[in-house]
């Protein structure tokens, strides 16, 4: 029963990904043609305005035309080029599904070079942005310039890996990659979504809402992924574990305190503290729950290498809200930033960075088993053949 079951939640999932992505496409390309010429269509402005209200739109958008007009082009073609992505994704991913390896490599260089080429449209329009610009001030600009240096990183690295011949790398960091690129259309959701939650909100607010679970949410889509598409019980050459007891315990010992002192701050916020912790904490737990449950069904059954993936990310998810802790208070000290601005951009981008982390030791992991194997090859290669001559 187990299995027919996985086999539809995976189809589900991925009928869902794919929709939303397909969905997206039309909006990210026509979402900054008004700021260029007035009146042009813009789908996700007209569905969202019918959505929420035609007001709650104007005055969100209101306060981007001087920043957006002050890097239009690159705006533009970021914005193009993330919805030739959102249609690009899909494809790859049924192509690797389907074995369609030429199709699956074609594909796979304009994937990458569209990535690069908008990213680096959002990079000049970072650079020529100060951060007290950006939508929803300088935590949103934090987290922006966040998920761009790990998109580029991800695709990067997906690259390198498929130079190297190591595809189980190579589909952990291009689904990394496309989990950062999925933060944009989820966003647009909890756009239209979160004012019905909480009436009243701006778009500015809702904007420091989603941040505050936007990264821990495509990360966590990613790792799914991952999981499902590795089905190896072992990997080779991975002997042993680098997660023991005693080290998954010292990550919840350290991760605990800095997880209450985090909640602790933002109850002292009032209403907007209040909303910002329940965004932030209930996709968490939410998130370790399932960790930890696979985790512990993965070594019941036998599978070592499903538990070791689900076990280093569980660490690194533990000790995010010390990197968060750590973060706002580097923000505080060196970006100028307030108290409340600072903790909010370290809470925002802990879960996201933590699984890049996760996914870089994961990919040290492989590599050092494929060492080892090659270690033990040779050795092997020496031993003493038996002599074939009969006895007697």
């Amino acid at each position: 029963m187990n299995r027919p079951r996985r086999a539809t939640w995976r189809r589900t999932a991925t009928i869902a990904v794919v929709a939303v992505c397909v969905g997206y496409a039309p909006i990210a390309m026509t979402e900054l043609w008004p700021y260029a010429h007035r009146g042009a269509p813009a789908v996700g402005e007209w569905l969202l305005g019918r959505a929420v209200s035609p007001r709650y739109v104007a005055d969100a958008l209101a306060t981007r035309i001087g920043p957006y007009g002050r890097s239009l082009v690159a705006l533009i073609l970021h914005s193009v080029l993330g919805g030739v992505l959102m249609l690009l994704g899909p494809v790859q991913l049924l192509s690797a599904i389907r074995r369609r390896v030429r199709l699956h490599r074609a594909l796979g260089v304009v994937f990458a070079l569209t990535v690069y080429a908008s990213m680096a449209g959002a990079a000049v329009y970072l650079a020529r942005t100060a951060p007290r610009d950006a939508f929803s001030g300088p935590a949103f600009w934090i987290v922006l310039a966040t998920i761009l240096v790990g998109t580029v990183l991800s695709v990067t690295f997906g690259i390198l890996a498929a130079v190297g011949g190591l595809p189980d790398l190579h589909q952990r960091w291009m689904l990394l990659c496309y989990g950062y690129l999925m933060t944009a259309p989820l966003l647009r959701l909890e756009w239209g979504a979160l004012p019905v939650l909480l009436p009243g909100l701006s778009m500015e607010e809702v904007n420091r809402v989603a941040v505050m679970h936007l990264g821990s949410v495509v990360t966590f889509g990613a790792l799914l992924a991952s999981r499902a598409m590795d089905k190896r019980d072992t990997a080779p050459g991975v002997r042993g574990t680098w997660v023991p007891l005693p080290v998954l315990a010292a990550a919840h010992v350290v991760g605990v305190p800095a997880l209450v002192w985090i909640a602790k701050s933002l109850l002292g916020w009032g209403a907007t503290g209040h909303r910002l912790l329940a965004a932030y904490l209930i996709p968490f737990l939410a998130t370790y729950l399932i960790v930890f449950v696979c985790q512990r069904r993965a070594g019941r059954d036998g599978r070592s290498w499903a538990r070791e993936e689900w076990r280093l990310h569980l660490v690194a998810l533990c000790l995010a809200p010390l990197f968060s802790a750590v973060a706002g208070a580097l923000f505080e000290r060196y970006a100028g930033l307030d108290r409340r601005t600072a903790l909010a951009a370290g809470i925002a981008i802990g879960c996201g960075m933590l699984a890049f982390a996760a996914t870089t030791v994961v990919g040290v992991r492989l590599m050092s088993g494929r060492q080892a194997l090659k270690r033990q090859r040779p050795t092997a290669a020496v031993r003493p053949e038996p002599d074939p001559t009969p006895v007697g």
